[in-house]
């Protein structure tokens, strides 16, 4: 079977570029010659148009804030179904919350009020993509357009139910589809985007099982999916509809959709899984097919551009505690203890900083965006060394893709294409026994390995309501005929993205942030370079 992920690598969607490219926004850092900050801040804010032709933002333009902020309102607008279907015809919307109780049997699901509903997002409403106003490339966490930090707001689309719809409920066929790894909250979001179906008047509601790949494997038989089904699964964690990496090309999936007679596609993954959902998107958009397809963020790590969180990282954050607590209770009881905690994180390390934030049990924090040396007299292991002998123990929390540098790659990759990482917890729980074995040094290391116990628990209370909302918002993008998309949390409120601007390349913690100057400050920890 081919594999879904090359199928979709040439397409429109992944195409790999810098946050700049992206974003045209810039990281700054205290860099020790002012005047080649400046040279670096120009030479970097080349941009590449969709095309792949290059282009550059002309700061001496007079008009150059203006045309940047048609480009970002052009890479932002939403695809609709009337972009290739200008004649799809619109309905007023079934969803509505005034509703009378019923009173007959013909009406038992209730019947809208004759008042007027003002429950409805205008589609010209916007939400504030940055809210902070930098006055210099130099404040911590700058984020600029141009070297002199010129503000130029940046809007995106609001989320919610619209007056005008442009799917009948009675014609829809509604599939939801579980992607990638396990993650606290699929429960979730599978339960709400089925009530909220049924709320539209929805009777055909399908769960594909096992990812993509349920698409073309006949063993595998969609699943019915009602309230009733539906009713008590987020009290577990996991996925009802099981998940899966990989699966059969982009032309079968479509081709699948069709002889089910599937109209809206709901997809539950992350980056990997939302470019393949972009690429069915854009398969339907050649076909001419009145398909909605819409995605829900899910990745443990809180890795996705432009989004506040993405749901299970609370859950992954609060129950990450339990293991750094353990760490801590078998440091502080052993003499000369150390106890070494490997969270998640491939590429971003939000899980490890936050848990070590929350905690303020961790001496040592070690995250993929920031390198650092285990040997030598600022190393890891000398730090680890002066600590034990001020206090006698200690802990280290370490995201699972900190430190590739300094272990032998194997080049290998899973189903879904991304590197098989080493195991850096181990090593480093390795060579710390070797150091301090070879100066003579007693130590009693501790090494804890949470990661498939937190992936597999039920979303906390503070993920739920995410996760609630997150799928309500996915079906009324749906209805209100938006396809392509994404829906995220952005500055606290519920936007719609365009996938592709989400999926370029991963979120990444800032090293020169402030919330990675709050962990530095909590920890203690010196720099290990």
């Amino acid at each position: 079977m081919e594999a879904l992920s090359p199928a979709i690598k040439p397409g429109v969607v992944l195409r790999r570029r810098t946050t700049f490219v992206d974003h045209a926004l810039l990281s700054f850092r205290c860099y020790k010659n002012p005047n080649w900050k400046r040279t670096r801040i120009r030479r970097r804010i080349e941009v590449k148009a969709e095309g792949g032709k290059q282009g550059s933002i002309d700061f001496s333009d007079p008009d150059w804030k203006s045309k940047y902020q048609h480009d970002f309102e052009d890479r932002f607008r939403i695809p609709h179904i009337t972009d290739v279907l200008p004649d799809a015809v619109s309905y007023p919307s079934t969803f509505c919350l005034k509703m009378r109780t019923p009173v007959s049997p013909d009406f038992a699901e209730g019947y809208p009020s004759d008042e007027e509903w003002h429950g409805y997002i205008n589609n010209n409403d916007r939400v504030l993509l940055k809210v902070i106003r930098y006055s210099s490339p130099t404040s911590a966490g700058a984020e600029c357009i141009d070297p002199d930090c010129t503000w130029i707001e940046q809007w995106v689309h609001r989320a919610g139910p619209r007056e005008k719809i442009y799917f009948k409920p009675e014609d829809v066929k509604a599939a939801i589809v579980t992607c990638g790894g396990l993650c606290p909250g699929l429960n979730d979001v599978i339960r709400q985007i089925v009530i909220t179906l049924e709320i539209y008047g929805v009777k055909k509601i399908v769960g594909i099982p096992f990812g993509y790949r349920g698409f073309s494997d006949s063993s595998l038989s969609e699943m019915p999916l009602s309230r009733k089904v539906v009713q008590n699964i987020h009290l577990s964690g996991g996925s009802l509809l099981g998940v899966s990496r990989g699966g059969p090309t982009v032309s079968d999936i479509v081709d699948s959709m069709e002889e089910r007679g599937i109209n809206m596609l709901f997809v539950l993954g992350g980056n990997g899984t939302h470019a393949g959902a972009n690429a069915i998107h854009e398969e339907c958009r050649r076909r001419r097919l009145k398909v909605a397809v819409v995605g829900v963020p899910k990745t443990i790590d809180n890795d996705i551009l432009l989004m506040d969180k993405t749901f299970g990282f609370d859950t992954a954050v609060e129950e990450a505690q339990r293991a750094i607590n353990s760490a801590y209770i078998e440091a502080h009881s052993a003499y000369h203890g150390i106890g070494i905690v490997k969270l998640m994180g491939r590429s971003s390390g939000f899980i490890a900083m936050h848990a070590a934030l929350a905690s303020g049990q961790i001496d040592i924090c070690l995250i993929p965006e920031v390198p650092f040396n285990l040997h030598g007299p600022h190393g890891v292991l000398s730090h680890l060394k002066y600590l034990l002998e001020r206090k006698g123990s200690a802990v280290i929390c370490v995201a699972e893709g900190a430190g590739q540098d300094l272990l032998e790659k194997t080049n290998a990759t899973d189903a879904s294409g991304n590197i098989v990482l080493g195991d850096i917890g181990v090593h480093i729980q390795q060579e710390t026994k070797k150091f301090f074995k070879g100066i003579g040094f007693p130590v009693d290391v501790k090494y804890i390995d949470p990661t498939y116990m937190i992936r597999a628990c039920r979303a906390n209370a503070s993920d739920g309501i995410l996760c609630t909302v997150l799928g309500q918002n996915a079906v009324h993008g749906a209805f209100a005929g938006y396809s392509g998309i994404t829906v995220g949390i952005c500055n606290t409120h519920y936007a719609y993205f365009p996938i592709p601007e989400v999926i370029s390349q991963s979120k990444a913690v800032d090293p020169n942030s402030r919330m990675w100057h709050r962990c530095l400050t909590s920890t203690g920890q010196p720099d290990f370079i």
